[in-house]
């Protein structure tokens, strides 16, 4: 019984995400200070992985432009974007923490999980970007990431709906999503970046 409520309970969240793909969104495109968006779903973000994972802990760094004016945007649909992707690094971040031992095996720096958000005014469009030093996205899965019910995560942690959903999200606003995978030999990870960029 208990495996019939777990994969009830799973199909449910899938079902979910299905039809929050298949609806067409209904908000109000409305001059939205992108700035506070990240700063607001950030600290959401943040408090989410704290409620499911007390001993969760990960430095915070933000550097968001402030020439930045308001963009005609759905804000409940680019929040959804921004906090995907940023539960995504927060995630990555935990993830990478659990390897933390072998890490100290090898000699290498002690781990500290860093979550970067930044926003760039690039003229006729902003670009958003969230950076993780965790384990990194391998090559071979890189394409992908974007395609629906593609995860990585065990069963029932993640449904492989967010970036898809994300990814469409964006393109209906006029905008594009990228990844890109960010080495660092000297600390001895591999992390990620995410940019999004959305006219004005």
């Amino acid at each position: 019984s208990q495996k019939i409520s777990h994969h009830g309970k799973r199909a449910d969240s899938i079902v979910k995400g299905m039809l929050q793909h298949s609806r067409t969104s209904t908000g109000q495109k409305e001059p939205t200070d992108i700035n506070a968006l990240c700063d607001e779903y950030l600290r959401l973000a943040y408090h989410g992985m704290r409620a499911k994972d007390k001993s969760f802990n990960c430095e915070m760094k933000t550097e968001f432009d402030s020439s930045l004016p308001k963009i005609n945007v759905v804000p409940q649909d680019i929040g959804r974007v921004i906090l995907n992707l940023i539960n995504n690094a927060f995630y990555a971040c935990a993830e990478r923490k659990n390897l933390e031992g072998f890490q100290n095996l090898q000699g290498l720096a002690p781990y500290l999980p860093t979550v970067t958000v930044n926003t760039e005014n690039l003229g006729d469009k902003v670009e958003i970007s969230v950076k993780d030093n965790g384990n990194g996205i391998p090559e071979k899965i890189k394409d992908k990431i974007f395609q629906p019910f593609f995860t990585t995560k065990p069963t029932g942690q993640g449904t492989g709906l967010g970036l898809s959903l994300s990814y469409d999200i964006i393109k209906a606003h006029g905008g594009e999503i990228k990844v890109r995978s960010l080495a660092d030999s000297k600390n001895g990870y591999d992390g990620t970046e995410f940019i999004v960029t959305l006219p004005f």
